[in-house]
């Protein structure tokens, strides 16, 4: 793998793909939080995606690791905050806060990620445009997340649904640095192992905290499927992809288009408030992305793929 990352109309694609995916998982995860307890709602997702996964990575050959060199210690953690942890904290505040909140708070992403890789990942660094680029995106955001999205209930559990959905933002940062810096490894294998991992958290806690699992019914079970089949099996393997072909920051991006779809699907089929700021927070955000990628456009645009 190169350390500088590649990117390409592909990868532009991908990004698009998951900012799309990404943003109505919110929506179906407020959903299945109507028949599951959350952190059953976060099992679910793990299980069922650790098993699509599986069955594709052994029919590929059942590879983990492709070379001697091996960090098991590093993978486990990558597994524990790109799965778990964050999957614990979005069902819990999820039930405090909308979905188009949670959405937004991924954008978040972005910030924690970009000084991690300036000193950590070699060819990213912070140029003069891509800060001003982060800058326009941040301030986007801050509108996006002003007083029509937010408006406080008084209420202790909804600023600690905040918080936890902001500490899973912080902990995706972290596993995008992580994934990128693991030795060779089948993008397959650990999309699996990620997830096995995973699991092996997420259940103790789901059954200390709720006791036994619930019996959500068929309408609930299908949502939980659809939530480990596409956002977490599907999704989480074009994340792997994206980190390792065109690097972390680039893979920031898709946390900017997400609060976008996250809000506008909220809107449309869960009736969420839509706020005035949308138009303008979604010009900077995207004027944000495009100047703070504006090397990679040009080269896009001048057909260098």
């Amino acid at each position: 793998m190169n350390d500088t990352p590649e990117i390409t109309a592909r990868s532009w694609l991908m990004i698009l793909t998951l900012g799309l995916v990404w943003g109505g998982t919110f929506m179906f995860q407020s959903l299945a939080l109507r028949t599951t307890p959350p952190f059953w709602v976060a099992t679910a997702r793990i299980g069922f995606a650790m098993v699509l996964t599986f069955l594709v990575w052994r029919w590929r050959g059942g590879r983990l690791f492709t070379t001697a060199n091996t960090d098991y210690p590093r993978l486990i953690a990558v597994s524990v905050l790109s799965s778990a942890i964050p999957f614990m904290f979005l069902s819990w505040g999820q039930q405090y806060v909308t979905s188009a909140f949670a959405g937004v708070s991924m954008a978040t992403v972005a910030l924690f990620v970009l000084p991690l890789a300036h000193v950590l990942v070699p060819g990213e660094r912070m140029t003069l445009r891509r800060s001003l680029g982060f800058v326009m995106g941040f301030a986007g955001v801050l509108i996006l997340l002003g007083p029509e999205v937010f408006q406080s209930s008084g209420d202790d559990r909804e600023v600690w649904g905040r918080l936890a959905c902001f500490s899973a933002a912080f902990c995706y940062a972290i596993s995008s640095i992580m994934i990128r810096r693991l030795p060779p490894i089948d993008p397959f294998g650990l999309t699996f192992a990620t997830l096995g991992f995973g699991l092996l958290l997420v259940l103790p806690v789901a059954t200390l905290a709720h006791g036994a699992p619930p019996n959500p019914g068929s309408q609930g079970l299908m949502i939980l499927a659809l939530l480990g089949l596409v956002p977490t099996a599907g999704a989480n393997l074009l994340r792997i992809l994206t980190i390792r072909s065109a690097g972390p920051v680039f893979m920031s991006l898709t946390n900017y288009l997400v609060p976008l779809f996250a809000v506008l699907l909220g809107a449309t089929f869960l009736s969420e408030p839509l706020p005035n700021s949308l138009i303008t927070a979604m010009a900077l955000i995207l004027c944000g992305v495009g100047l703070s990628q504006f090397g990679a456009l040009r080269r896009l645009f001048a057909g260098r793929t």
